[in-house]
């Protein structure tokens, strides 16, 4: 049987389009609607479900329409309606109430800030524009570069901090022990010395003696994977000798070349001073009006140090391979057998003027050239210092002259850089590093290159074949620098070391004719100058004995080659 679907009546408007205007026509026209069509009117908010369901199957026990109560529009059974919904809520109360309790509105304010934390607490009334990230990321490295800046100026302004004081304190004493009858003149803090500045001019030459022979250039091509293992000069010379033991400046003294003597390791011991940590001494003479600037024999002047400006303390038993003494020796060890090393073997030598004056006849002499130069400090004071260069290169048919030294790596653990792992791919880093931890060593060796007038400065980095073997070393690079350009590099200025030297000569020259001690204070950043008695670091005079580690410096040395 095919049901029969009724329109109901149109009522036609004669007078144009739309429903009629009369109330009677609209009226006679609802009542012609279907039945049982409920008018639910809804907002935006509302959620919407089904309009009608033609196909659904009530479940008997909802089937009843005695309790259902009547629909909104017109009369009749309910439950025969194909809009009406009311049996499915109460047959299934809750048929699937995820539904409706996942169902919220979507909230597009912005979440409240918290008024609590320091942004609230500082800028709560202090409105600000929200930033580009690259802007935000550009304030946070300007940032970063303002508080390294600050750390590192903290750090330089307070190098006696009291790690520092306590490490001196444990590991090193007086470099020369002060007598009771010594007479304190004068202390002058580290702090005075950043403010001086003086230019000198170009300095003479007014000899040079010795011989050089030219460098290998094969070992700038050494690598970490093609180390090469540093080898003994047992038999070459090597010669420490002081200012006034010298027979060349003896003889410039007479000729009255100069009022002021010295040589280039004391005097870049006085330029560097302000990065000194270990305590360190200079012999001063006056004699009539010249002025002799000595060290004593076995200074600590003759080793070299290491890790002198780390954080990282040494271990303090003198036994210990890692001491501060014991590295001492073994860096000058190294060195020396370092410069002797790089040079090309039985190849032609530059000799100079006069042969080396500290050797005798028939001696094999390492490879050395002493230049005795001049620098005017002003119209009645001239200073002649001794500058030593090691080596000589051919570049462009020109000799230049070469400085050779050698950093060396004892223990990983105590620098936290592994050259054999970092030294090929991150150079820089390794440099940085030994600058922090032995910048007053690397600043001497760049004053000495400057003072000798070298062209280049060669840096060997030289390695323990074992961290427990002290004797056995290899060779992992070597790297060339201009002095001055080095010395830009590690903030050294020429004009500030010129102005501590100025300043410490005019001051010696007021005293009195006699011997004087300059002493670097062990804990405090400062010298002093002690008046001692003219028979003083002689023999026959009669003083507590020098520290044992000094006093094996020597002996050790011989022993290392």
């Amino acid at each position: 049987m095919v049901g029969v679907f009724e329109v109901g009546s149109v009522p036609f408007n004669p007078d144009g389009w739309g429903p009629l205007d009369s109330t009677a026509a609209t009226v006679s026209t609802a009542t012609t609607l279907p039945l049982h069509v409920p008018f639910a009117p809804f907002s935006r908010s509302e959620k919407l479900g089904r309009i009608a369901d033609f196909t659904r199957n009530l479940p008997s026990s909802a089937a009843n329409p005695s309790n259902r109560p009547s629909s909104r529009h017109g009369t009749g059974n309910p439950s025969d309606s194909p809009f009406d919904f009311s049996l499915y809520v109460d047959a299934f109360p809750l048929a699937n109430p995820e539904d409706d309790s996942s169902f919220r509105l979507v909230d597009a304010k912005p979440p409240p800030r918290p008024k609590f934390g320091p942004k609230w607490r500082f800028n709560q009334n202090r409105p600000q524009l929200p930033q580009r990230r690259d802007e935000e990321v550009e304030a946070r490295k300007r940032e970063a570069e303002k508080e390294r800046a600050r750390r590192d100026r903290l750090y330089n302004l307070n190098r006696s901090n009291q790690n520092q004081q306590r490490r001196e304190a444990a590991v090193f004493k007086s470099s020369v022990d002060i007598q009771p009858e010594w007479n304190m003149l004068d202390q002058i803090p580290f702090s005075t010395f950043s403010k001086l500045s003086f230019s000198v001019p170009e300095p003479e030459d007014l000899l040079i003696c010795g011989a050089l022979e030219y460098y290998d250039r094969s070992f700038d091509r050494i690598t970490p994977k093609n180390e090469r293992r540093l080898e003994r000069f047992k038999n070459r010379s090597f010669f420490k000798v002081t200012t006034t033991d010298d027979p060349v400046i003896r003889r410039l003294a007479n000729e009255d070349k100069a009022t002021v003597f010295a040589t280039g390791a004391i005097l870049a011991t006085l330029m560097c001073a302000p990065r000194s940590v270990y305590s360190w001494d200079i012999v001063i003479q006056r004699v009539g009006n010249k002025l002799f600037l000595d060290k004593r024999d076995g200074s600590q002047l003759d080793l070299l140090s290491v890790h002198e400006t780390s954080q990282e303390p040494l271990p303090e038993a003198k036994d210990d391979i890692n001491s501060a003494y014991s590295l001492s020796v073994e860096a000058s060890y190294i060195n020396q057998n370092f410069s002797q090393q790089v040079l090309v073997r039985d190849g032609d030598k530059v000799s100079f003027e006069e042969p080396n004056p500290f050797a005798n006849e028939g001696d094999e002499v390492a490879s050395v050239a002493y230049r005795y130069r001049r620098w005017k400090l002003d119209n009645d004071m001239h200073l002649v210092a001794r500058c030593e260069v090691q080596s000589v290169v051919d570049v462009n048919n020109q000799k230049s002259f070469l400085t050779v030294n050698a950093l060396n790596e004892f223990d990983p653990k105590y620098s936290g850089v592994d050259w054999r792992q970092k030294l090929e791919t991150q150079r820089g880093a390794v440099l940085a590093t030994e600058l922090k931890n032995n910048a007053n060593k690397l600043a001497k060796w760049t004053a000495q290159a400057i003072l000798a007038n070298a062209d280049l400065m060669k840096l060997g980095y030289v390695s323990r074949v074992h961290p427990r073997d002290h004797f056995n070393h290899v060779i992992l690079g070597v790297v060339g620098y201009k002095p001055r350009d080095f010395a830009a590099q590690i903030n050294l200025n020429t004009s500030n070391m010129w102005g501590i030297v100025k300043s410490l000569v005019d001051l010696c020259m007021k005293l009195n004719e006699g011997k004087y001690v300059l002493v670097k204070d062990p804990t405090k950043p400062q010298v002093r100058i002690y008046e001692v008695p003219a028979d003083a670091f002689e023999n026959d005079y009669v003083e507590e004995p020098l520290p044992e580690e000094e006093q094996r410096s020597r002996h050790k040395l011989n022993a290392y080659g």
